[in-house]
C-alpha cells in the first residue's frame, strides 16, 4: 500500500473519530443545560411547594382555633360570661 493511501486512510479515519468526539461532546453540553434548567425549575417548585405548604399549615392552625372557639361556645351554658 503506498505511503500516500496509508496518510490519506489515516486522516479519513482521524477525521471520522474526531467528528464523532464532537458531536459526543455537543450531546453533553445540551444535556448539561437542560439538567441545569430542569434543577433551577426544580429548585422553583420546591420552594413554592414549601410556600403553599406554610400557608396551609397556617389555615389549617386558624381554621382549628376557630373551630375550638365554636365548640368552647356551643359547650358553655346560656348566660355565662365570654372569656
Amino acid at each position: 500500500m503506498p505511503t500516500e493511501n496509508l496518510s490519506d486512510l489515516l486522516d479519513q479515519v482521524s477525521e471520522s473519530s474526531t467528528g464523532g468526539i464532537d458531536d459526543l461532546i455537543g450531546d453533553l453540553e445540551r444535556l448539561r443545560g437542560k439538567l441545569q434548567t430542569d434543577g433551577e425549575r426544580i429548585q422553583r417548585e420546591i420552594e413554592e411547594y414549601r410556600r403553599l405548604s406554610q400557608l396551609v399549615m397556617q389555615l389549617t392552625k386558624g381554621i382549628s382555633e376557630n373551630v375550638e372557639k365554636v365548640r368552647a361556645s356551643a359547650d358553655r351554658p346560656q348566660g355565662e360570661p365570654q372569656e
